[in-house]
């Protein structure tokens, strides 16, 4: 009778916890919608086409990103609930050296954006992952993953080169900066993240649902104010200033590079963009697709979120820098 009525809470809890993930994503959603549509009415006076142009950026970027973040909390309570840790304890090596290339290729078994891979790699953190395979398996996941190197594939046809260019540049930026944490970086840096209240003991479906609702609020929130910040540097910025880097094939490199942190692309449609910027060559556009999914303003403002302003800042002008890099020798090999 006793194992009936838990099998019963359990079932009810699973189901409470996909109606709070439902409702969650359509609630923001559909204020998100809502905002674009009443946004210019509301602005009376200061409604001109650059302010329709930021509501559209803005609503672009947040529906775009709503799915995987609910995707990504979804496995991250998961992760937090129902994985022991004796589970990532055999699949990693001990040794943080050897664990950072594992968890850099196991990117590619979760197939989302970097929205979704934040609340994972801090879930993988709180089960005792060692944070530089936890970070790894961060930029990895939204850079690798089959979705992406289809789409890659797709925009590119004809191309093979520039799949595996993304490939190796993306993994080779993720085990680098895993490497680097683990040499150079300290705790108190990295503020690990924690549930409001905590779990219910011993995990199970109380849980998940704990977590699940924790995760989406809290990162749903910085998902916005990126969102946000990305549409005012994408409106402000002027098209004809682009023109005038298209001839130098390093400043070309650096201005897409610098573009992919601001305009906030999702990465499994960043190829379509890449491809589109047809004057740019194509270590300059290898790039645009490698930095993006890792270092873009709404993943600064969720890494901000979940640990910290210290590691946001230092761990994202890192990995623009070893992203660049690695994109532009990936490029000068390849293509």
């Amino acid at each position: 009778m006793e194992n009936q009525r838990t099998v019963a809470d359990g079932i009810r809890l699973g189901l409470r916890a996909l109606v709070y993930a439902v409702l969650g994503g359509a609630a923001l959603l559909a204020i998100t919608t809502v905002a674009s549509v009443l946004g210019p009415m509301l602005a009376l006076d200061l409604y001109t086409p650059p302010v329709a142009a930021w509501w559209t950026v803005f609503t672009a970027i947040t529906v775009q990103g709503v799915p995987f973040l609910l995707l990504g909390t979804v496995v991250s309570a998961a992760i937090g609930a129902f994985v022991p840790e004796r589970v990532f304890q055999r699949v990693l090596p001990r040794r943080t050296v050897l664990a950072v290339p594992v968890a850099g290729a196991a990117g590619v078994v979760l197939p989302g954006c970097e929205c979704a891979s934040v609340p994972v790699a801090g879930s993988l953190m709180r089960r005792g992952v060692a944070p530089a395979a936890a970070l790894a398996f961060l930029l990895s996941a939204p850079a690798i993953n089959p979705v992406v190197l289809v789409a890659t594939s797709i925009a590119f046809p004809g191309q093979p080169e520039m799949v595996l260019g993304r490939l190796l540049a993306s993994l080779g930026t993720a085990v680098v900066m895993g490497w680097l944490w683990a040499r150079f970086g300290r705790e108190e840096w990295l503020r690990l993240p924690k549930r409001s209240g905590g779990p219910a003991p011993g995990g199970g479906p109380r849980a998940f649902v704990s977590g699940l609702q924790h995760d989406f609020l809290h990162a749903g929130g910085f998902l916005v104010l990126g969102a946000a910040a990305a549409a005012t540097f994408a409106i402000v910025v002027p098209r004809s200033l682009l023109e005038v880097f298209t001839g130098s094939p390093w400043l070309s490199v650096l201005l897409l590079a610098v573009l992919a942190v601001v305009l906030c692309v999702c990465s499994e449609a960043d190829a379509f963009v890449a491809a589109s910027l047809s004057g740019f060559s194509p270590t300059a556009r290898l790039a645009f697709m490698v930095v993006g999914p890792m270092v873009d303003l709404k993943l600064i403002a969720l890494q901000t979120g979940t640990f910290g302003r210290a590691f946001a800042v230092r761990f994202s002008a890192a990995t623009w820098v070893v992203a660049v890099t690695s994109s532009v020798l990936v490029g000068w090999w390849l293509l």
